[in-house]
């Protein structure tokens, strides 16, 4: 309706209801003269009476249609503003229109992260902004009283590796603690015990804000649980949350890992061939362990709805049943029965076996509880790697350790175990005949003793043309340097692993050996040995 109709339409009804604005004075047609005199007098005055009362309601209509105008302005303009305005203006103004209504955050399940502006802002101790990889490992870890488990765990994740894998992965150690003494103490021991990992941003160790957490003291209990342990599992919640909004822009897929884990060695081809099967399926995650929560990976896609839901119910149920509760959201029919449901449910979630990972620790981070849970489809991983070698003559100066001789580690049939090496110890293949070799790979270490491992060794190759051999050293890129002997040093061990290619001006190759290049603290161990031919 156009205002100036509006208009006309008002002052017509206030017409309308008040009638003695108009008046038709009739004067009586009266011989008597006084009669009629008196009479038009009489209407005159009544004339004038109801004049006067009209022209003062008339003010008073005025007033209010006036403001009812008024009001009838200031609700159409907006609208026919945003008519004229271009349209890039007017997709500004609904835009800001409709900031009013808001989707609900993570200041709506934890109102008191408002009193603070830096209570999301992440403490990020080591790491180097590593982005775009193809899988991202969470590992949230608590101070424990009794023993800590995360350096084992972390050994056994990294012992299995190639320089390959290790591009397109990301560990990230969140230490759920806000004492920052407790979180700068396991940093650095991270950083003692994995110095190159730290350094190439494989290993990542973050810790929250002190003003992150709620006061648990006030948390309600619940399923017949005591108050300490409503408030554990509160507190795993939201460092399961917390971990997985940091992680959720890192990489293709996230895994969730405890810190008290072991895992098989291969872990990471296996998971990949898997997710490259089952990429173009509907699910929501993949399961490479049995147990509650561990070994669940998602695509990081999905990361955001997951965290927000446990941030939903974060003081309700522990998070594995949170996250089959995901799972009857999605799937399950209230009209069917249970089998159907879990037939649903079993769609979107899909197992791979044998098990991947197996929970070791017999202390839970829950003070006073044991757990000696464990995966009975995980299948125990061999202490060392079998490869076909080439034939060689093997010595060495170091002393092996009861049967773990340097002979069966090479025929793969057990590691090689020494006593403790000391400067210019060596390990030798010397080759029946002179073999062209395109690469090499050597592990130190096994899963069960990770810390005996071989530190600043290098490996050295022995080429048979000795004039080719001087023409590549003068040309040696910086990494090769010449040893003794007719050696060239192409490569050493780097977190307990030496592996990488020979160049081709070097073939054929007489021998290879390992040189310590200063003495150890520890016996060393070395579980694979392959010379790719």
């Amino acid at each position: 309706m156009r205002i100036s109709n509006l208009k006309c339409g008002l002052v017509l009804i206030a017409l309308t209801c008040f009638p003695m604005v108009i008046w038709i004075v009739r004067i009586p047609r009266d011989k008597d003269s006084t009669a009629v005199g008196t009479a038009r007098w009489t209407d005159l005055q009544n004339l004038y009476g109801h004049l006067h009362l009209a022209k003062k309601m008339e003010a008073e209509v005025s007033r209010d249609l006036r403001a009812v105008l008024q009001q009838l302005n200031s609700i159409c303009q907006p609208v026919n503003n945003i008519r004229v305005l271009p349209q890039n203006v007017a997709v500004s103004a609904l835009k800001e229109m409709q900031q009013v209504l808001q989707r609900p955050n993570i200041h709506h399940y934890l109102p008191h992260l408002r009193q603070n502006l830096d209570s999301l802002s992440p403490n990020v101790v080591l790491g180097q902004g590593r982005h775009g990889v193809f899988l991202v490992m969470g590992i949230p870890t608590v101070k424990r009283e009794k023993q800590s488990y995360l350096m084992n765990t972390l050994s056994s994740l990294l012992f299995s590796l190639t320089q390959a894998h290790r591009q397109h992965l990301l560990i990230i150690v969140f230490v759920a603690e806000t004492d920052s003494e407790y979180v700068h103490s396991t940093a650095e021991t991270i950083k003692k015990h994995f110095p190159d990992d730290v350094q190439s941003g494989l290993l990542e160790v973050v810790s929250p804000s002190p003003h992150y957490y709620p006061d648990f003291s006030t948390i309600k209990e619940s399923l017949g649980d005591s108050k300490d342990r409503v408030r554990w599992r509160t507190k795993q919640n939201l460092d399961f949350s917390y971990l997985m909004h940091y992680a959720q822009d890192k990489g293709s897929y996230y895994i969730q890992l405890e810190d008290d884990v072991i895992a098989k060695s291969g872990y990471y081809d296996e998971i990949k061939a898997f997710t490259a099967q089952e990429a173009s399926k509907d699910w929501l995650f993949l399961e490479f362990s049995q147990l509650g929560f561990i070994g669940k990976m998602f695509r990081t896609s999905d990361l955001h709805m997951i965290s927000e839901f446990f941030l939903m119910f974060h003081k309700d149920k522990p998070v594995d049943w949170l996250l089959d509760h995901i799972l009857w959201v999605k799937t399950c029919n209230p009209e069917k029965n249970a089998k159907h449901c879990n037939d649903q449910k079993a769609l979107l979630k899909r197992q791979y076996k044998p098990s991947l990972f197996q929970h070791v620790g017999l202390h839970s981070s829950l003070l006073g509880k044991i757990q000696p849970l464990k995966d009975k489809a995980f299948e125990t991983s061999k202490l060392y790697q079998a490869h076909n070698n080439p034939a060689a003559e093997l010595s060495s100066s170091l002393t092996h350790y009861q049967q773990h001789s340097l002979e069966r580690a090479y025929k793969g049939v057990d590691f090689f175990w020494a006593l403790t090496p000391s400067q210019n110890d060596y390990i030798l293949f010397k080759f029946l005949q002179p073999i062209h070799i395109s690469g090499y790979l050597f592990r130190s270490g096994n899963i069960e003793t990770s810390t005996d491992k071989f530190h600043n060794t290098t490996v050295e190759v022995l080429p048979r043309n000795a004039s080719v051999r001087q023409k590549f050293l003068t040309s040696l890129p910086s990494a090769y340097k010449e040893s003794d002997n007719g050696f060239i040093i192409v490569g050493a061990f780097a977190s307990g692993l030496a592996e990488g290619a020979i160049e081709d001006v070097l073939q054929p190759i007489c021998a290879i050996r390992l040189v310590f290049q200063s003495d150890a603290d520890v016996w060393a161990i070395l579980s694979e040995i392959s010379i790719k031919v």
